[in-house]
């Protein structure tokens, strides 16, 4: 029974006490044999546990209790993917998401997370953006006046494209991106194999399977926002420092003196200019350096943040 095979596989994956829990009541019948009850198992299995094993029907309604649906196909189940699985479409994923045991998330990603949340209310607030504005000017200041404006706005677009690449690099776990992409795939070819074959069973199993892994999505997601909230967090700041210095904003002025800029294809424009729909010019200008940069020290440096699959 290929479909009771393949729930056994996808239940135990990454669960080792779901997998003690079917050896539990594989022993307690006997293989099979004799019937098991709730009281019989209370000490050995949680409830949710009990709960899980009748809801992916490894555990049927028998004559004084529950039985086995299938012992051999319970127990082929339990067996690694490389050693057991024949059948084609209708086994588990050979992928296995790497588990460190703990969320990849610290205390310092969480408290950096709710403080640039905090920092994201100056840029609608003006107390707090020139309050950040003038603590940024003190290591800022004396670099604005010893190079034309332009050229700060490179050299700090140069700085967060380095630290940006470097936190990537460092703070997303490409191994379990990778497992996370690799498990999808492998469920979409499985998928495929299943619809192509007929195999109405493979395809029951493969979509339970699919529905299970929607939680890889979430540790996707996880995984590639961890590193953008320290970039936001050392970001914010230089931003809301060059809007306090252009003097964005309603009821804003400018706090250092600013030449026209010379754009690509625009010529001469003043630094709050409309360039692209409501896009003001030095917006234009730090991303036109940013992406510049970025991709010339991931050149560089040999940095690949893109996960790879095996």
């Amino acid at each position: 029974m290929p479909r009771t095979e393949s729930k056994v596989r996808t239940l135990v994956s990454n669960d080792d006490g779901m997998r003690e829990a079917v050896e539990t009541v594989l022993d307690r019948t006997g293989d099979g044999e004799t019937d098991v009850t709730w009281l019989d198992v209370k000490g050995d299995l949680t409830s949710g546990q009990w709960g899980r094993l009748i809801e992916k029907e490894i555990l049927v309604e028998g004559d004084e209790g529950f039985r086995v649906a299938d012992p051999e196909a319970i127990r082929a189940g339990l067996e690694p993917a490389s050693a057991s699985d024949s059948s084609g479409s209708a086994g588990g994923s050979a992928t296995e998401i790497p588990d460190d045991g703990e969320s990849s998330w610290s205390k310092y990603d969480k408290g950096a997370a709710v403080v640039t949340v905090g920092l994201f209310v100056g840029y609608s607030w003006k107390p707090l953006r020139d309050l950040i504005g003038t603590t940024m000017n003190v290591p800022l200041g004396p670099l604005q006046e010893l190079l034309p404006f332009y050229a700060v706005v490179m050299i700090l677009a140069l700085a967060t494209g380095l630290y940006s690449t470097l936190l990537q690099a460092n703070l997303m776990d490409m191994d379990k991106m990778s497992a996370y992409q690799d498990r999808m795939k492998d469920i979409q070819e499985r998928r495929k194999e299943a619809k192509e074959a007929g195999d109405d069973d493979a395809l029951d199993a493969i979509q339970e399977e699919q529905m299970e892994a929607m939680g890889d999505q979430l540790g996707m997601f996880k995984e590639q926002f961890r590193p953008m909230v320290w970039i936001m967090f050392l970001t914010i700041p230089v931003f809301l420092w060059m809007y306090w210095a252009i003097g964005v904003g309603q009821n804003a002025t400018a706090h250092i003196p600013l030449d026209p800029l010379v754009l690509p294809l625009r010529g001469e424009v003043q630094w709050t200019d409309p360039v692209i729909g409501p896009i003001q010019a030095w917006i234009v200008w730090y991303f036109l350096c940013s992406m510049g940069f970025t991709q010339i020290i991931r050149k560089s440096l040999n940095i690949d943040i893109s996960p790879t699959s095996s």
